[in-house]
């Protein structure tokens, strides 16, 4: 199996991942966008027994979700305040990683068959999506985690 490592900007943070995302989401919520100070994020998910802290350790901010009323721990680096991975109240075993915290940020298929976008109707304008992926307006399942069904874009969809 194959390992992928990443960490923070100083260096004093660093993991490792084994094996490929179960899914990769990009997310284009308020959450996302504050978070990476960009139009939003991919993240590419995990189980969480394939994530392993290798060198320091996380401090974590809590936040809770307004969608869910669930917990959201942000972990990051406490010297550089780089943001590394996400764990979720409501997904237990999951574990989703900031994709340009990895060494490598481009090693991971993002395709649309392992893909989604969410939270299209907070996306800013600029942004863009591909054509053939999953999207979903809001979140890709309901709070009490009943996923919903996507839409699938026939072409590109730009933000106006």
């Amino acid at each position: 199996m194959t390992t992928h490592d990443g960490g923070c900007l100083c260096g004093g943070l660093r993991y490792r991942v084994s094996g490929d995302p179960l899914w990769v989401t990009a997310c284009f919520c308020r959450f996302c966008q504050r978070a990476t100070g960009a139009l939003g994020m991919v993240e590419p998910i995990f189980d969480i027994t394939r994530f392993q802290i290798i060198e320091g350790a996380p401090s974590r901010y809590v936040h809770v979700s307004a969608g869910s009323g669930k917990a959201v721990n942000v972990h990051f680096c406490a010297t550089c305040g780089t943001k590394t991975h996400l764990t979720f109240e409501r997904w237990p075993d999951r574990l989703g990683v900031y994709a340009g915290s990895f060494d490598d940020p481009g090693w991971f298929a993002f395709t649309p068959e392992n893909s989604k976008f969410i939270f299209l109707d907070d996306a800013v304008r600029g942004a863009m999506v591909p054509a053939g992926f999953k999207v979903f307006r809001q979140h890709a399942a309901t709070a009490d985690g009943t996923p919903l069904e996507p839409e699938v874009l026939h072409e590109v969809l730009h933000i106006r």
